[in-house]
């Protein structure tokens, strides 16, 4: 890459920041980052982000393999074998070290990362600035909350217990998604800052995570076993990371 005016892509920006990029070719990205800040605050996000995640996952990722992994035990067991596989899968990617927290999935088309994040950024704009009625269930309600969203939107819906991140649970409503319904679930920290949790179905089975921005408002964009999530806040972007992370972790704990 010779020529620095050549708009660089989001696989080599990745292929940078893992530093598996020659030295040569990260000279002339350390130099496109030098005159394109939005590239540089992507790239600084993704190292924190990668940071984050081997401070959680690089015990697991040194572990040994356990017994029901092996290979012959596999073999008399196919259908663990499959379960199997996508564990290894994932400790494979936290060794690695990739840095756009990819969840064991393809790269996610646009159409589908701009509807998803365009649907949830219209919703958190709209509802978030509501005093009597942001919600339709309210937070004291969790237990009815999950399950009716659940019973509406076909798969499990839960409200991920935030408290550490300052945030308390306001409530939550059923809206309609880009695939049948969505579910769509609001927070609010001590200050009034509020942040929001959308839920719908993607053809997608799983997604890196990506960042978009409407105006003042941020969101952070994955999918995980057909369903995509949106965590929309406000524009402190390491804020809203440390928010959509603890969202991930709980999800993956609930194997949603």
């Amino acid at each position: 890459m010779n020529d620095r005016n050549i708009p660089l892509t989001e696989d080599e920006l990745h292929a940078y920041v893992d530093g598996e990029l020659p030295a040569e070719r990260s000279t002339d990205v350390e130099a496109w980052l030098v005159a394109h800040p939005d590239d540089a605050e992507r790239v600084q996000s993704w190292r924190a982000v990668a940071e984050m995640l081997h401070a959680r996952y690089d015990s697991v990722a040194q572990e040994q393999v356990p017994a029901r992994l092996e290979l012959e035990r596999l073999e008399r067991r196919p259908r663990q074998w499959l379960y199997g596989a996508a564990a290894a899968m994932l400790v494979a990617f936290v060794a690695g070290g990739t840095a756009g927290w990819v969840a064991h999935g393809a790269a996610n088309a646009p159409s589908t990362f701009q509807n998803f994040t365009t649907d949830a950024l219209d919703a958190h704009r709209l509802y978030v600035v509501e005093v009597r009625h942001p919600v339709e269930v309210g937070g004291n309600e969790r237990d009815h909350l999950q399950a009716w969203l659940t019973r509406r939107c076909g798969w499990t819906v839960f409200a991920p217990n935030l408290e550490a991140s300052g945030l308390k649970l306001v409530g939550g409503r059923l809206l309609p998604g880009p695939n049948g319904p969505a579910s769509f679930l609001m927070y609010e920290g001590a200050s009034g800052e509020r942040y929001t949790i959308y839920t719908a179905k993607t053809e997608n089975g799983a997604t890196q995570m990506r960042y978009a921005r409407t105006e003042k408002d941020g969101a952070l964009f994955w999918a995980e076993r057909g369903v995509g999530y949106v965590v929309s806040g406000g524009g402190d972007r390491d804020r809203l990371t440390k928010v959509a992370q603890a969202v991930y972790d709980q999800a993956e704990k609930k194997g949603t």
